[in-house]
């Protein structure tokens, strides 16, 4: 069911995505060769915990852990576990977390080190998707339109859509409608309102479309082998237009990274 926030909820919402916002902004400078990524989470519960929230994802249909973690040809939903990170890797990392009753939910590929150039393009061009799916979640539009850019726009890059997983409505639930797909036709599926929130993720493969999951229930990987990107934002139809309720600024401020893609998407009465 699509629930309609009001300003205050949408304030609150914010609050809840800076959080993870921060969380990935602190990670970002943890993210190097050497690191497990199951002391990644540790740092990422901890420094929930410490900002007056709690995971979202911990214990959320059973998942183990606060992050899901999923480096190269792992998709979405990778486990925590020992192993170290090496150079040439990347990784996406999700975050959420709960306050005020609130859902944050988003989430960034990251290098380790120094990657090929056709993987750094991958990362380019899945980024660059993000915002143009963004910019089509407004009053008027639907699904369809913001499934379509990005589709359209990956594609055009000759990368796969995955079509098993999707972006979703957010709020006091982690998964609320409408389901919020990384492909479609344009004027077809909901039609979006004033005070819509969505999570927008898509989640693009080097190589084929199709997909695969491990025997521990939770891991997705690509069906080729060949890597994955992923890229998540928290957004809100303000006055008709998306408004950003996350930000990477955290994570470009520890990477040193300078980026105006966030500024059409960020009211100027915002104070993150």
């Amino acid at each position: 069911m699509i629930k309609i926030k009001t300003a205050e909820e949408i304030e609150l919402m914010r609050e809840s995505a800076l959080i993870v916002s921060k969380t990935l902004g602190m990670i970002a400078s943890e993210v190097k060769p050497g690191v497990t990524t199951l002391q990644l989470d540790t740092l990422a519960e901890t420094f929930i915990r410490d900002h007056g929230a709690v995971p979202g994802f911990l214990g959320l249909y059973d998942f183990p852990n606060s992050l899901c973690m999923s480096p190269n040809a792992q998709i979405v939903h990778g486990i925590p576990n020992n192993t170290p990170l090496q150079e040439g890797d990347i990784i996406s990392i999700d975050c959420g977390a709960l306050k005020n009753d609130f859902y944050g939910d988003h989430a960034y590929t990251f290098e380790v080190g120094e990657v090929s150039p056709e993987v750094k393009k991958l990362l380019e061009v899945t980024k660059k998707s993000l915002y143009i799916g963004i910019r089509e979640f407004k009053v008027g539009n639907r699904v369809g339109d913001v499934g379509y850019a990005i589709q359209k726009y990956t594609e055009d890059h000759g990368y796969g859509v995955v079509r098993e997983l999707v972006g979703h409505g957010l709020g006091r639930k982690m998964h609320e409608g409408p389901e919020m797909p990384n492909y479609g036709r344009r004027g077809r599926g909901k039609k979006f309102a004033e005070g819509m929130t969505v999570a927008i993720e898509p989640m693009t493969n080097m190589g084929t479309k199709n997909i695969k999951q491990l025997k521990d229930g939770w891991t997705i990987l690509t069906a080729d082998g060949l890597p994955s990107a992923h890229f998540e934002h928290d957004v809100a139809i303000v006055n008709g237009k998306p408004e950003l309720l996350s930000t990477f600024k955290y994570i470009y401020d520890a990477l040193g990274i300078v980026s105006d893609e966030e500024d059409e998407f960020t009211s100027s009465t915002v104070k993150s």
